[in-house]
C-alpha cells in the first residue's frame, strides 16, 4: 500500500520565523503553503514537498535529513556559497570531501546545514 503514496521529508526547526526566512532568502524555495503557524508546507521539483514543523528538538540529529539531486553539482555549490550557504568539510575513513564537495562510489554529495541545525545535501549520482 505504502509503495503507491507520495512521500515527503519532514524536518524540524525551533524558529518557524527564522526557517522561513533561510529557505526562501538563502535557498531561493519560494513561499511555502503555511498550513498554520507552526507547519510550512514546500513544494520542490516534480511535484516533491517537504514540511518544516515547530518543535524544540530541531538541529539534534547528527545525520543527513533532506537532499537534493542534481546534474551539476559544482554550479549548485558555487551558487548557495553565494547565498551565503557554508559546506561542511569532512576527513572520515572512505569520506573525504574537497572544497565541500566529497567524491563517492556512487556519485558526488555535499552537505550543510539550514538555519535550524538540520543538515542537507546536495548530490549527483554517476
Amino acid at each position: 500500500m505504502l509503495k503507491e503514496l507520495d512521500i515527503f521529508a519532514v524536518l524540524p526547526a525551533k524558529d518557524m520565523a527564522r526557517a522561513r526566512d533561510f529557505y526562501r532568502d538563502v535557498l531561493g524555495l519560494e513561499a511555502p503553503n503555511a498550513m498554520d503557524e507552526e507547519n510550512l508546507l514546500y513544494r520542490s521539483g516534480n511535484g516533491t514537498t517537504f514540511l518544516i514543523y515547530k518543535t524544540e528538538n530541531a538541529g539534534t540529529a547528527k545525520n543527513t535529513q533532506m537532499g537534493w539531486g542534481t546534474e551539476n553539482i559544482e554550479a549548485e555549490v558555487e551558487d548557495l556559497r553565494g547565498r551565503g550557504v557554508v559546506f561542511e568539510e569532512y576527513d572520515f575513513p572512505g569520506l573525504k570531501t574537497e572544497n565541500g564537495i566529497a567524491t563517492t562510489p556512487v556519485g558526488k554529495a555535499a552537505w550543510f546545514t539550514d538555519s535550524e541545525g538540520n543538515i542537507l545535501n546536495i548530490f549527483q549520482r554517476k
